[in-house]
């Protein structure tokens, strides 16, 4: 399994509407064939700090992913709400093998 770990930090202003935002990505996400999870977190000390959990079959379907119209709509409808730029980590899953 190929994970991505995304913090995104937005103006307090903006989070309602960003929220609302990446809800709708993380569904369309959820429907994609590469894709098998996507949890979106919200920090309980910081509300204005999110954090994606998004897993897929290989990375190939994280590049897959990046290319859909919804994620390109809601990277660019989000773009001006960041406080500061989203930091994604990726990882290779460990535990468990395989998903199933």
């Amino acid at each position: 399994m190929f994970v991505v770990c995304v913090t995104v930090t937005v103006h307090a202003e903006d989070a309602a509407a960003f929220l609302e935002a990446t809800l709708e990505n993380a569904r369309a996400t959820r429907s994609e064939p590469g894709n098998v999870r996507f949890d979106v977190l919200r920090a309980i000390d910081s509300p204005n700090r999110f954090f994606f959990y998004e897993a897929y079959t290989s990375e190939d379907g994280l590049r897959a992913h990046q290319q859909t119209a919804h994620y390109l709509a809601w990277r660019e409808r989000v773009a001006s709400m960041m406080a500061e730029p989203r930091v994604g980590v990726k990882h290779l899953s460990v535990l468990p093998d395989p998903w199933t």
